[in-house]
């Protein structure tokens, strides 16, 4: 996924509008799977008594230097700013890294996750905000943990919440109604609008915890989950077979 440009940046306009004027319009999540949905942006810039569980336990265990993925308004940067620690803010939309610096985040690049702007390695990668979205589909899984392998410090961890959205196709009795002819059912197409601002569309995954093990696994990885959540949601730590 490459770096937005300030016209096809919903995201990034809704949180500098909320930055400079407390106020922003409805931001659209748009699937051509989902009915349509909202963010209330001002969840955006929540504080740490205003995040959940999972957001809590991932920024208690981080480690050494860290790159936030996909950091937004920085939020998380800036509470691991409060703690002392080193934190690199990445993030595709140029209006949010424009907004991040504006809050006093250090090192906030507009950078692509698998871009050099990124620099490294990285002793915590913080994904966040359903992290394992950015792997966009099941496909994109080598790429992914090639990716990891590169920018993780010897003994490095990823620290990454996703979701399983079984829930959404299982019947009353439990079973799933959903056909494997289908593709996997956290393959996810999104398209975000904020007024007239409409953003390319893009793949999101939302991967259940058995499958993303698997996947890892292939690729030299094991995965640990640290906690999980009220709503088919789990925070993971993922570390190299090697590093022992």
């Amino acid at each position: 996924m490459a770096t937005l440009k300030a016209d096809k940046d919903p995201m990034g306009q809704a949180i500098s509008d909320y930055f400079h004027t407390g106020k922003a319009k409805k931001l659209r999540v748009l699937s051509s799977m989902f009915d349509e949905d909202e963010i209330p942006v001002s969840t955006l810039f929540r504080s740490l008594e205003e995040m959940n569980d999972i957001e809590r336990k991932a920024l208690d265990a981080v480690q050494g230097r860290i790159l936030d993925v996909g950091a937004g308004s920085g939020c998380h940067t800036l509470e691991l700013q409060k703690r002392g620690h080193s934190v690199t803010a990445i993030d595709i939309s140029p209006l949010s890294v424009e907004t991040m610096q504006a809050r006093g985040v250090a090192d906030a690049r507009l950078a692509d996750f698998y871009a050099p702007e990124c620099g490294g390695p990285y002793h915590t990668l913080l994904m966040l905000m359903n992290g394992s979205g950015i792997i966009g589909t099941l496909q994109g899984m080598e790429r992914f943990f090639r990716r990891v392998d590169e920018l993780l410090s010897p003994g490095g961890q990823v620290l990454m919440d996703s979701s399983d959205l079984r829930y959404v196709y299982e019947d009353e009795d439990g079973q799933m109604d959903w056909d494997s002819e289908w593709g996997y059912y956290g393959e996810v197409d999104y398209r975000m609008q904020y007024g007239r601002i409409k953003g390319e569309p893009f793949d999101w995954l939302y991967v259940d915890m058995e499958t993303l093990s698997q996947h890892a696994g292939q690729y030299g990885f094991r995965t640990e989950m640290l906690h999980l959540g009220t709503h088919y949601d789990y925070l993971v730590r993922i570390t190299r077979k090697n590093d022992d």
